[in-house]
């Protein structure tokens, strides 16, 4: 008997129940580790509740969300080998890889720091993203940048 893996498609997530938002369940299972889904939640709900009290003109859900759109990169390089050399191309990124990509970014800058709660750290860069500074939108400008100084090379896009 074959053994068939079970994997979850966003079609079965549901919204969670505090912000009825399907943004928050698909970020709890980035920040997820070791299939500590629990924890991952409270960690993301922790953080939700310091945005609120940092934040007071708007819902920390809506803050979430624009967070996300100011660290989501529009267009991104891949490397193309062509003759006997190596192109970075720029190419557009679509909606899907755009919010994955907004999503790992901000986990990789809250799991590298030591020091504080996660909840706090994920807090602070939530709403240093929501603002348009910090390592997230950092790394999505640098990807930018990059983008443009290869726009030589976008003949090579396939």
């Amino acid at each position: 008997m074959a053994y068939k893996k079970f994997t979850q498609s966003a079609a079965q997530l549901k919204p969670d129940t505090r912000y009825n938002s399907m943004l928050i369940p698909k970020f709890i299972n980035i920040i997820m580790l070791d299939g500590k889904k629990s924890v991952a939640t409270r960690i993301v709900y922790d953080a939700l509740d310091i945005i609120a009290k940092r934040v007071q003109d708007e819902p920390p859900n809506e803050v979430f969300e624009q967070a996300i759109n100011n660290c989501k990169p529009n267009v991104e390089v891949r490397s193309k080998r062509v003759g006997g050399s190596n192109y970075q191309v720029p190419m557009p990124v679509n909606r899907k890889r755009q919010q994955t990509l907004a999503f790992r970014w901000i986990r990789d800058a809250i799991r590298g720091r030591k020091g504080k709660a996660m909840c706090e750290f994920l807090a602070e860069e939530i709403v240093s993203a929501y603002r348009n500074e910090g390592t997230s939108v950092t790394q999505r400008n640098n990807v930018h940048k990059m983008a443009e100084a290869n726009k030589a090379f976008a003949h090579f896009a396939w």
